[in-house]
């Protein structure tokens, strides 16, 4: 094992739910990574649309544009160049609980998606992460506030948690849907060089020039167990997380993470443990 802990990936998902990418470097705003979830999908209710319910979403993907934009592409579909919309009006959109307003975007981008699911969806637009959806007031301090993602800014992995989980995997019912690669938890940002599981005794931590505060463990859903490339779903990691990582009613992979100051982040930046 390395030791020098560092960051390895960065990864970064304009809409939510679908395909990202791994740039090598991003900017990180108080509500997460630049550009990241700031696009979603609502159903005729109003309530976001994700791999839950529609794994096929793991095929599509939304390229992020300068300005904020988003292309969307997917099997059999043409490729469509979505604008920022203009703030005109506004729509509620339910993130587990929480009611966000947003923009809708263009009526050719709801028919896109639409068509893609086979369902009544719409696509909306977070045009103020600043003051439109606060984190849960019981993690959060006063004004702290996240984007479309489940529940805080960024989501951290560690390299060395995923080797273990598929060791324990592999000596399970269901070792043959292993090794599990990382895109099946959708982290922000993944980090090589420690101790497997050591993240679940940090509080505060710093990647390069940025601090961040660790707010809680994350809690996996049915996501985990499909196939982001051809959206399949089996029974891992959430049968061996169910055996192994249990922490009260939650299954555990990764943690949650607040910035506490602004600034870039790098592949290859040290990670330091400040407390």
């Amino acid at each position: 094992m390395s030791q020098h802990p560092e960051l390895s990936s960065i990864h970064v998902y304009p809409l939510k739910a679908v395909r990202g990418h791994a740039p090598r470097t991003a900017v990180v705003e108080p509500w997460g990574l630049a550009g990241d979830r700031r696009w979603v999908l609502v159903d005729s209710a109003n309530k976001i649309v994700t791999q839950r319910l529609h794994p096929r979403l793991a095929l599509a993907a939304a390229e992020l544009l300068p300005g904020g934009g988003v292309l969307l592409s997917g099997p059999g579909t043409e490729p469509l160049e979505v604008e920022v919309p203009r703030p005109e009006r506004t729509g509620t959109v339910e993130v587990w609980g929480d009611k966000v307003e947003a923009v809708p975007a263009a009526d050719a981008a709801h028919a896109w998606w639409s068509t893609y699911l086979e369902c009544e969806v719409r696509l909306m637009h977070l045009d103020d992460p600043a003051t439109r959806r606060p984190i849960d007031p019981e993690y959060a301090r006063p004004g702290e506030t996240v984007s479309f993602a489940d529940g805080y800014p960024l989501l951290l992995t560690t390299l060395s948690s995923l080797d273990a989980l598929n060791s324990l995997i592999a000596q399970g019912d269901h070792a043959d849907e292993g090794p599990l690669p990382m895109n099946r938890f959708r982290p922000s940002v993944v980090v090589s060089g420690t101790a497997p599981w050591a993240e679940d005794d940090w509080t505060r931590i710093a990647i390069g020039e940025v601090t961040f505060r660790i707010t809680k463990k994350c809690g996996r859903c049915v996501v985990t167990t499909t196939n982001q490339d051809t959206a399949e779903r089996g029974k891992e990691p959430l049968r061996t997380l169910a055996r192994h990582r249990r922490f009260g009613d939650q299954l555990c992979f990764g943690t949650n993470l607040v910035p506490e100051s602004p600034g870039s982040v790098r592949i290859g930046d040290p990670l330091t443990i400040l407390e």
